[in-house]
């Protein structure tokens, strides 16, 4: 099938590229904490406002509501193509409203290279503007597009509880998704780890420290044995880390504890793994039998591979990078994960890890590199252009 212009699509998107970084920042500056609903539902109205802004009204739009989690909106553009695909992305971020008044912008690089930093910049609001624009160029371009529907979610920072069923739907009625996260240093993301917070609970005896220890059976010291043999069941080497974030407990220093609580990071890389992991943690025995250990197995997303659908997919990312003067597109399997894992999961083609260039997700001085705003956002556009028919019959 036809490529966009390669060369027309990249100089347009260098030319556009201070109007996508004034939307960028403009998104940055308004705060979307995962906890702060009233934050996210201003952020939600700005991002499709901004959407509407660049690409006019769409021709369906839905807001689900999240309950206690921040609203999920699809916007769908009917294409001149035959194909259908999903941009998804989330807008919520970890940082705790009120971070961005104490945060600086880096005054230097190591590398000499400019660099823009806020709260959640990396992590993923440069992404979704990139996806906005990217829709814009490929129909400016004037070859067929596919039909687009955006997804924007306000809790995958948190595990995506009330967007999963969402984002399932949406990527079923899709040829293809593209996850809007950002990349790995320039690299593509095709494989993510599953993952799982499990809360362990020990229930002991109370008794008091001094007159009778021998009575009481320590809910802290039976947990302390469960986690150290947790630990143990990690396999680096088959991609399974396990990690004991959070433990509380106990009523008092002189108080045998009767109750203690561990909350437990888990990754896998592959099912297996993961079913071995519930094998061996269930099989955990301490070593005072009066307390009782009680488990959460709570899998939160499943492991991400490189189905052959995805590697397809993949492949004709690659044929755009090369087209656009950018050598082949690396690849890369990451230890977190994302709402590319749903739809990984169903079967179904998918790319992550399309959006901002940069690094510190998570940390305070988050960046990206502006200089590549322009690229990425052609990627993605010549993409599109790639897929304005069904998967299945790209050539």
């Amino acid at each position: 099938m036809t490529a966009l212009p390669a060369a027309a699509l990249t100089a347009r998107a260098q030319d556009v590229s201070p109007e996508i970084v004034t939307d960028i920042l403009t998104l940055v500056r308004h705060e979307t904490s995962s906890y702060d609903l009233p934050g996210l539902a201003a952020g939600l109205d700005l991002l499709h406002s901004l959407a509407v802004h660049r690409l006019g009204r769409p021709d369906h739009a839905q807001r689900h509501p999240g309950g206690e989690c921040g609203d999920t909106l699809t916007l769908t553009y009917t294409g001149t193509g035959a194909g259908h695909i999903a941009l998804v992305g989330h807008y919520d971020t970890v940082w705790p409203t009120g971070t961005l008044a104490g945060w600086e912008q880096p005054e230097g690089s190591d590398d000499g290279r400019d660099k823009l930093s806020g709260p959640g910049i990396f992590d993923m609001k440069t992404g979704l503007v990139q996806g906005i624009w990217a829709l814009k160029l490929a129909r400016e371009s004037g070859v067929p597009v596919p039909t687009v529907t955006f997804l924007f979610n306000g809790d995958e920072e948190i595990g995506s509880p009330s967007s999963r069923p969402v984002i399932e739907e949406v990527a079923q009625k899709a040829d293809a998704t593209l996850v809007l996260e950002p990349t790995a240093h320039g690299a593509v993301k095709t494989a993510r780890k599953g993952c799982g917070i499990f809360r362990v609970t020990a229930t002991g005896v109370e008794a008091h420290a001094g007159l009778a220890p021998q009575d009481g059976a320590s809910a802290i010291t039976a947990l302390a044995e469960f986690v150290v043999a947790a630990a143990a069941v990690a396999a680096p080497g088959k991609g399974t880390t396990i990690n004991t974030g959070l433990i509380k407990g106990g009523s008092g220093t002189n108080v045998v504890a009767g109750q203690a609580t561990a909350s437990i990071d888990i990754r896998v890389s592959s099912e297996a793994e993961r079913l071995r992991v519930d094998d061996a943690l269930d099989a955990i025995r301490v070593s005072d039998r009066r307390v009782r250990i009680e488990i959460d197995h709570a899998w939160n997303r499943p492991p991400m591979t490189l189905t052959a659908s995805s590697a397809r997919l993949l492949d004709l990312a690659r044929e755009v990078t090369r087209e656009q003067g950018r050598g082949d597109l690396p690849d890369a399997a990451v230890g977190g994960a994302s709402d590319a894992n749903f739809v990984a999961a169903l079967g179904l083609p998918v790319l992550c890890g399309m959006g901002a260039v940069g690094d510190n997700a998570h940390a305070r001085g988050e960046f990206i590199y502006p200089d590549t705003v322009p690229a990425q956002t052609s990627l993605v556009a010549g993409l599109l252009g790639r897929l304005s028919e069904p998967l299945r019959d790209c050539a």
